[in-house]
């Protein structure tokens, strides 16, 4: 099993542009667009569409208007004013989608980094959206389909390394690699095990310190995303691409 580390958004062009039918892409979007999926699906949701930009989100409201619209600009809800019309329903925090909100609906996604780089793995075997929230359960899940070549995307703050992705990358590369001999990593898969290694000891102190944790904890409303978005194993599901290539849904 070869592992290779997408750090930064700007990778995400050529990684589109790959053959990665043999592939198993992990997209890590920590804080928090990926938190946010883990917990809408573990709380009822029945499926999560990612797109890209705001019109794309509404276009599906047109089509299916029992649908939730949920995302962000610049960390927070979108609004009327970015629509031409309408609020959004859900923000980016996964702490909002709780299960009265949530089950038996679809919910489709924008945000500023996440679906973006769930989008750049378009080619993929197979695409799973994880978090620290659960991250135990994708291992497992991970070794069970034993890919050829598995791929932790970080999806980044615009064109920058995010630290919090970094280092769940390295924490999923370590946990691949628990007891199964000597690795076949690329450089970046080494650089982010180092990067865990060095910080998990203390991992929300490490976090902390990231440019995407410090805006959070700076908003009031939104602060508590943080320690939130740093549990280990809180919910024991896979979230995984759908056949229809559009939706992700849980698989437990």
């Amino acid at each position: 099993m070869k592992m290779e580390v997408i750090l930064t958004p700007a990778e995400l062009p050529a990684l589109a542009r790959r053959d990665l039918r043999d592939a198993t892409c992990v997209v890590f979007d920590v804080l928090r667009a990926t938190s946010t999926f883990v917990t809408a699906l573990h709380h009822g949701a029945k499926a999560i569409v990612p797109v890209s930009e705001i019109s794309e989100a509404l276009a599906w409201r047109q089509k299916q208007p029992d649908v939730l619209l949920g995302g962000e600009r610049d960390g927070v809800k979108i609004r009327a004013g970015q629509t031409g019309g309408i609020d959004f329903d859900l923000g980016n925090s996964p702490r909002e989608y709780t299960p009265e909100k949530v089950r038996g609906t679809t919910i489709v996604s924008t945000t500023t980094n996440g679906t973006r780089a769930l989008r750049a793995c378009a080619g993929a075997q197979t695409v799973l959206a994880a978090s620290f929230l659960n991250l135990t359960a994708t291992v497992k899940f991970i070794k069970i389909l034993r890919p050829t070549q598995v791929v932790p995307v970080c999806a980044g703050t615009r064109e920058n390394p995010a630290l919090e992705d970094v280092l769940a990358a390295g924490a999923l590369c370590e946990m691949l690699l628990d007891g199964a001999g000597t690795p076949d990593n690329s450089d970046s898969a080494e650089m982010a095990r180092a990067t865990y290694a060095q910080a998990k000891s203390n991992l929300a102190a490490a976090v902390c310190l990231s440019e995407n944790a410090r805006r959070l904890l700076g908003i009031p409303e939104l602060r508590d995303d943080v320690p939130f978005c740093l549990q280990c194993d809180r919910y024991p599901l896979v979230v995984k691409r759908a056949e229809d290539g559009a939706a992700f849904v849980s698989v437990t």
